[in-house]
């Protein structure tokens, strides 16, 4: 009667390797002291009464290592680009000179390194409550599985098998970390 059942592991990995995907993101927005353009990603424009991103008020590229310009297209928009670079927490501090914003990528400190390090272990942990979720998704499929009359011997097989899927996604997380950390760390 329940030897039909079959969990879509398949289901649960696209989702957690989405949590995987989405830690990846964050930590290319880290700025490790190289200048990047995916570090302004997360950055939001209040431009023509939404948010959108810098990617899509102008042009971002890295002429030097240490540099990124962004050639905003509108000029009415210049203001409000700077504003947000400013009030983002990327601790950039925007230099005018006509449509075109400078941003100077300064070496980072000692301090400033432990925090982003800090921040960095967040989003590792925000993915890793990601993947748990999706664990307790799986789970529960089991668990209402065991309750339509699934034997217990199965039960064991999928909950084993839910449980070696996390565990090597969660594996994955802190591999990332722990390599995002030492490049933070390198001076």
């Amino acid at each position: 009667m329940s030897d039909d059942f079959m969990l879509d592991t398949d289901d649960l990995e696209r989702r957690m390797n989405g949590a995987i995907a989405s830690l990846r993101t964050e930590f290319a927005s880290l700025r490790t002291g190289r200048a990047s353009a995916s570090m302004l990603e997360p950055v939001m424009v209040d431009a023509y009464g939404s948010s959108t991103p810098i990617n899509q008020v102008g042009t971002v590229n890295v002429p030097e290592p240490r540099m990124v310009t962004i050639n905003v297209w509108d000029k009415a928009l210049v203001g409000k680009v700077e504003k947000a670079i400013r009030e983002s927490g990327l601790g950039i501090n925007p230099q005018l000179n006509g449509t075109i914003i400078m941003l100077p990528i300064p070496e980072l400190n000692e301090e400033r390194r432990t925090q982003l390090t800090k921040v960095a272990g967040q989003y590792a942990e925000s993915a890793r409550v990601s993947i748990r979720n999706v664990r307790r998704d799986g789970m529960d499929q089991i668990k209402k599985a065991k309750a339509d009359g699934m034997s217990e011997d199965d039960q064991k097989v999928w909950e084993g098998e839910v449980q070696d899927m996390t565990n090597k996604f969660i594996a994955q997380i802190d591999e990332q970390l722990e390599s995002k950390q030492a490049e933070i760390m390198q001076v």
